[in-house]
């Protein structure tokens, strides 16, 4: 399942799950490019990677921003082989709990920018890249909502169904190009972000609704994802991976 030589690319990797997932392409032999809007986390997170791990700014939602990370990815790495795109607006219980009547079109247009239009932009710019490469693998970072629903958390919800939308355009209109894209809808992912926003209560709850009756570990992931972005998975494309310990099947 090697990446030797491999350029990586996993968009809000300086944390959480971004984090293991640049880890364990780094583990596998690609050079890692995360990115963050905030300079201080990038040397802090390229420390905890190793080697052969870059840390370049970019902003999802600002169209000037993603020019200049293109122009700098192009210029030092050449080429882009994997990207994932992980960056997400930051989960807040104020908007989660809403039903859909109570959005606002703020709370929605704010997470839709950064999840799925940010995806959308970066994309469409390495998109450009591997197509003069003619080789590529684009990941998206979905969620199991965006298959079955939920009673809750209908923007999030809608931007991770827009990804799945997003990765199967791509395999349809880019395979040609031996371009092939997924969407991982992963259920209840055990980070440090997930423990500070919900309860006790809530956590217990969550643990014994898969058929596993746990949580999943970030690191779960990360080998998923590179399973995924390796040529074990040479002759799929388009497909939505559910990681959920069997909560949502199909």
């Amino acid at each position: 399942m090697s990446l030797d030589g491999k350029i990586g690319i996993v968009t809000g990797g300086t944390g959480g799950l971004g984090l293991e997932i640049a880890k364990e392409l780094a583990r596998n032999g690609a050079t890692v490019i995360i990115t963050s809007r905030k300079k201080s986390k990038l040397q802090k997170a390229c420390n905890m990677i190793g080697k052969n791990s870059y840390g370049i700014e970019l902003d999802v939602i600002r169209t000037k921003s993603i020019v200049q990370f293109i122009k700098r990815v192009s210029k030092d790495f050449n080429t882009v082989d994997v990207l994932v795109n992980n960056a997400g607006f930051p989960f807040e219980r104020k908007i989660w709990f809403k039903k859909v009547h109570d959005i606002t079109d703020t709370e929605l247009l704010n997470i839709l920018q950064v999840d799925l239009i940010g995806s959308f932009r970066v994309s469409k710019e390495v998109l450009k890249i591997m197509m003069e490469k003619r080789k590529g693998v684009i990941i998206n970072i979905a969620s199991t909502p965006a298959i079955s629903g939920h009673s809750c958390g209908s923007p999030y919800s809608i931007a991770k169904a827009g990804l799945i939308g997003l990765a199967k355009h791509i395999a349809l209109e880019y395979g040609q190009y031996n371009i092939r894209s997924y969407s991982v809808a992963l259920g209840d992912i055990d980070t440090l972000a997930m423990r500070k926003s919900l309860s006790k209560t809530e956590l217990r709850k969550a643990k014994n609704e898969n058929t596993l009756k746990r949580l999943g570990r970030p690191e779960e992931i990360a080998k998923s994802i590179v399973s995924i972005a390796s040529e074990n998975f040479s002759f799929s494309t388009g497909n939505t991976l559910i990681i959920d310990g069997g909560k949502v099947i199909i």
